[in-house]
C-alpha cells in the first residue's frame, strides 16, 4: 500500500562544489520519482520532498551517505496523497537548483558557515528547554522569524511578530533600529523547521543583540513534542498543496478571515492576474472575490 510522506531538511556546511550537488541531488530524486524543491548553496542545502515512503527512505540513506550530511535532521510529516504514477500530489514537480542563499535574507556576505553550521548565531533551545527558559525568566520574548502571512494562523503566544512579507524584509527592519529595545532582553527567534532562525539570530547577534536564542527543530519538533497543549496556538502554513498542518484535534483557529472576519485557517493566493499576494480568507470570501479587494473596499 502507497504512503505519501514529506520531508523538510536542511543543513549548513561548507560545500565546494555546490553545482555536483545539484546534479546528484536532481538524479537521484528523478530516479526515485520524487518530487519538491531543493535549494544549494555554498553554504549548504536545504530542502522539502514528497514521494512515497520507501522512496523517501531510499533518497534519505543516499542523502546522509554523504559525511557532511550524515547528521542532517529530516522532519517527516504526512503527505496528501500520490497519483496514478506514485508521485506526490502535494508539489507539481522536482525543482533542484543552486543559488547564493538557502533561504532568501539577501546577505549572503554577512552569513559565515564552518563544519559545524551557522558560525555566531543564536543559543539552540530544545522544546524542553524553551520551557524551562520560559518558566524561569518573566522577560522572554518570542520572536516570529517567518513572512507575517505565516503567523496569521499560527504563532507562539504573545509573539512579536515583524511587518514581513519575504525574508529579505528582516534585515532592513533589524537595520532601522525597528527592534532595538529587545537587545537587553532574552529574545526566542522561531520558525517552520529552524532554518531561517539559524540566519536570523546570526544577524541580530553580529547587531548586538546580547542574548539571542533558536528553537532547534523549528515549530516542527516543538509540535511534534507539546502538539497544542503548550505555549503554540494555531496552525502551521506550510509551503505545499497542504496549505496548513495541525499538531493535534485541538488546535485553536486564530487567523482571520479578511474579507468577513470569520475565523479560519486558510490561505489562498489572490485570484486577480495583477495581484500576487497571499491571503487569509475563508472559502465563501474566496469564492466571491479577491480578498484584496475586499480590503480596499471595507476601508
Amino acid at each position: 500500500m502507497s504512503t505519501p510522506k514529506i520531508v523538510l531538511f536542511y543543513v549548513f556546511t561548507p560545500l565546494a562544489d555546490p553545482e555536483a550537488i545539484r546534479v546528484w541531488q536532481r538524479d537521484l530524486g528523478d530516479a526515485l520519482g520524487l518530487r519538491g524543491r531543493v535549494i544549494i548553496s555554498e553554504h549548504g542545502v536545504n530542502g522539502t520532498l514528497g514521494g512515497d515512503l520507501p522512496a523517501l527512505k531510499k533518497w534519505a540513506r543516499s542523502f546522509r551517505s554523504y559525511a557532511a550530511f550524515a547528521d542532517t535532521d529530516i522532519k517527516w510529516s504526512e503527505g496528501t496523497g500520490l497519483d496514478a504514477e506514485g508521485l506526490s500530489l502535494d508539489f507539481p514537480r522536482l525543482s533542484v537548483k543552486v543559488r547564493a542563499e538557502i533561504v532568501s535574507f539577501g546577505a549572503p556576505g554577512e552569513l559565515a558557515v564552518d563544519d559545524n553550521g551557522v558560525v555566531g548565531g543564536g543559543i539552540r533551545l530544545a522544546p524542553e528547554d524553551l520551557h524551562e527558559l520560559v518558566s524561569s525568566r518573566d522577560d522572554v520574548v518570542f520572536f516570529d522569524g517567518r513572512n507575517a502571512l505565516e503567523a496569521e494562523i499560527g504563532r507562539f503566544k504573545n509573539a512579536i511578530v515583524p511587518d514581513t512579507e519575504t525574508t529579505r524584509d528582516f534585515v532592513e527592519l533589524l537595520d532601522s533600529g525597528a527592534y532595538d529595545d529587545l537587545k537587553g532582553k532574552p529574545v526566542v527567534t522561531y520558525c517552520t523547521g529552524g532554518i531561517r532562525c539559524e540566519v536570523l539570530s546570526s544577524l541580530m547577534v553580529s547587531r548586538g543583540f546580547g542574548e539571542v536564542y533558536q528553537l532547534e527543530g523549528g515549530i516542527v519538533r516543538y509540535g511534534e513534542k507539546y502538539g497544542d497543549d503548550g505555549l503554540w496556538e494555531g496552525s502551521l502554513y506550510v509551503f505545499d498543496k497542504r496549505e496548513s498542518i495541525d499538531f493535534s484535534d485541538h488546535a485553536a483557529i486564530i487567523g482571520e478571515c479578511v474579507g468577513c472576519g470569520a475565523a479560519t485557517a486558510r490561505t489562498a493566493n489572490c485570484p486577480e492576474a495583477s495581484c500576487r499576494r497571499q491571503f487569509v480568507v475563508c472559502e465563501d470570501c474566496d469564492a466571491v472575490e479577491c480578498a484584496e479587494h475586499s480590503v480596499a473596499s471595507a476601508g
